[in-house]
C-alpha cells in the first residue's frame, strides 16, 4: 500500500529460462513494488531461492502454456532466444496471457542472419558487407576471389552463440565452409551461410526496451567473448561485461540513434513485423561510424547481469508498458557509476567439461556479501548443495562508484567462491580502463 493509501495489485510473474540472465531478470522484478509471487521454468539452483522453479524445458511451448494455464501468471517473461523464434509468445498470447518478448514473425530478426542483413541492406542500416550461400562450392569459390583475411563466416540460424566463425586464413574459411554447409555442424542452422566483411573498431552492446512505437536505449554495456585473458581462445558466450562501456559516448549514443536503432524499428513496422519486447545491438564502432553486427531478439547474456543492476526504474512497469504500447509514458533512469560481471565456468569451456562439482563460498541463497551472483549452470544436490550443472557457472557482478572499484568488489567476490577446476578471466575490464585514461 502506497502513502497516497491507493492499493495496487500485486502480481505473479512467470519467467521462462534458466540462466544468469533469468536470474538477473527475476532478481530485478523481485525489487518491485507490483510483484508478488515469481516463477520460473525450468530455473537453476540459484534461481530457486527467489522463485518457484518448475521441471518445463525453455522450448517445450505446449509445455510452458499448459503451465501458465495451471498456475495463471498476470505475465510470462519468455527470455531465451529458441522460443522465441519458435513462437511462445505467440502461443502464450493466444491463451490470453499478458507477455514480454517479440513474436516469432519479430524474432526472426535474430533466428536468421540472412534476414536480418537483408534488412539492413533494404533500409540502409549500416553493416559490414556480405553475400549469402547454400553451396559449399560456390562459398570458397567467393573466398579465393575476395582473399580478404580474416573473414567472418556465419551460420543463419541460432547455434547457441557459437555460429560464428573468425577465420584468419584461407585454410580456417574453408574449413569452416565445409563444417556449416556440408556437415551440418549447426543442424539446419548452417544449411545457409553469412560470409561478411571483418569490421574492426571497439565493440558495444546495446539492448534496448521496444513497443513498437518507442525506442528507448539501455545503458551500454562491453562483453567479453573470447574464452582466455588477453581476447585469446575460443569464442563463448561471454565471459564477463561491464557498464556503461567508455567507447559509446554522447555522440555515438546520438548517432545509432537517428541511424541505426529508429530505423530499425520503423524497419521492422514497415515489413510487417512489429518488435514488442528486448531488442538488443551488437554494435562495431568502426572508423567509417557504428555499424550493425548483430541482432539479438532478447536480453543479451551475461550483458543484462550489468546492465539491470543499473535500472533505476520498475522492471514490471516496463514489461507492461511494452505490452500495452505505452512504452512513452515510463520514465526510465539509471544509476551512477559503473557496473562489473566475470562469469565463473567450468574447466573445459566451452568445450567438453564436468558438471555435479560442488561449489563452496555462498550464503544460503547462492549470495556472496558485497556482489550479486547471478546462477547459470547451477543445480541442487539432494542434500542442498551448490553443484555446477553447465559451463557458465555464475556471473559474479558487483557496483562500484567507478569502474576500477567496481572490477576490484567483483573480483573480490571471485576469490570467495570455490569449485575444482573453475575458470575465468583475470581481466575483464582492462581494455575498458585504458580506454578511460
Amino acid at each position: 500500500m502506497k502513502e497516497n493509501n491507493e492499493v495496487i495489485k500485486m502480481k505473479n510473474v512467470l519467467v521462462v529460462g534458466g540462466g544468469g540472465r533469468e536470474h538477473a531478470i527475476i532478481m530485478k522484478l523481485a525489487e518491485s513494488k507490483h510483484v508478488d509471487k515469481l516463477y520460473c521454468t525450468p530455473g537453476n539452483a540459484g534461481i530457486s531461492k527467489y522463485a518457484e522453479c518448475f521441471n518445463v524445458s525453455a522450448t517445450d511451448i505446449d509445455g510452458v502454456v499448459a503451465l501458465a494455464k495451471e498456475i495463471k501468471p498476470d505475465m510470462v517473461v519468455v527470455a531465451p532466444d529458441d522460443p522465441l523464434v519458435m513462437g511462445m509468445v505467440d502461443a502464450l498470447q493466444a491463451e490470453g496471457f499478458m507477455t514480454f518478448g517479440p513474436k516469432a514473425n519479430a524474432a526472426i530478426i535474430e533466428g536468421s542472419k540472412v534476414f536480418s542483413k537483408e534488412l539492413m541492406k533494404k533500409y540502409n542500416i549500416p553493416t559490414a558487407f556480405y553475400e549469402v550461400f547454400t553451396e559449399s562450392e560456390k562459398a570458397i569459390a567467393y573466398l579465393k576471389k575476395q582473399n580478404s583475411y580474416p573473414a567472418v563466416i556465419k551460420a543463419d540460424g541460432l547455434a547457441l552463440g557459437k555460429g560464428v566463425i573468425i577465420a584468419q586464413n584461407e585454410e580456417e574459411a574453408v574449413q569452416a565452409v565445409h563444417e556449416m554447409i556440408d556437415n551440418l555442424k549447426f543442424g539446419k542452422s548452417s544449411a545457409r551461410i553469412v560470409i561478411e566483411e571483418f569490421l574492426t573498431g571497439p565493440e558495444v552492446s546495446v539492448l534496448s526496451f521496444t513497443d513498437g512505437k518507442t525506442i528507448v536505449p539501455m545503458i551500454s554495456s562491453m562483453d567479453h567473448k573470447r574464452a582466455l585473458d588477453g581476447d585469446k581462445g575460443l569464442n563463448t558466450g561471454g565471459m564477463g561485461t561491464l557498464s556503461p562501456n567508455p567507447y559509446y559516448t554522447e555522440e555515438v549514443a546520438k548517432e545509432c540513434m537517428e541511424k541505426i536503432f529508429i530505423p530499425t524499428m520503423n524497419a521492422m513496422n514497415d515489413e510487417g513485423r512489429t518488435f514488442e519486447g528486448c531488442l538488443y545491438f551488437g554494435l562495431m564502432l568502426t572508423p567509417k561510424g557504428a555499424k550493425v553486427i548483430e541482432y539479438n531478439c532478447r536480453f543479451g547474456d551475461p550483458e543484462t547481469q550489468v546492465v539491470l543492476p543499473m535500472l533505476d526504474a520498475d522492471l514490471y512497469e516496463i514489461f507492461e508498458a511494452v505490452y500495452n504500447h505505452e512504452l512513452d509514458k515510463v520514465d526510465i533512469k539509471w544509476h551512477d557509476g559503473s557496473c562489473a560481471c566475470v562469469v565463473m565456468a567450468s574447466g573445459g569451456y566451452p568445450e567438453s567439461y564436468p558438471k555435479g562439482i560442488e561449489m563452496n563460498g555462498f550464503d544460503e541463497k547462492g549470495q556472496v556479501e558485497g556482489c550479486f551472483v547471478y546462477h547459470a549452470g547451477t543445480k541442487l544436490s539432494e542434500d542442498g548443495k551448490f553443484l555446477t550443472n553447465g559451463g557458465r557457472v555464475i556471473g559474479v557482478t558487483a557496483k562500484g562508484e567507478t569502474l576500477q572499484k567496481a572490477l576490484d568488489n567483483a573480483y573480490g567476490g571471485v576469490s570467495k567462491i570455490h569449485f575444482d577446476n573453475a575458470h575465468y578471466r583475470k581481466d575483464i575490464g582492462q581494455r575498458a580502463l585504458k580506454a578511460l585514461d
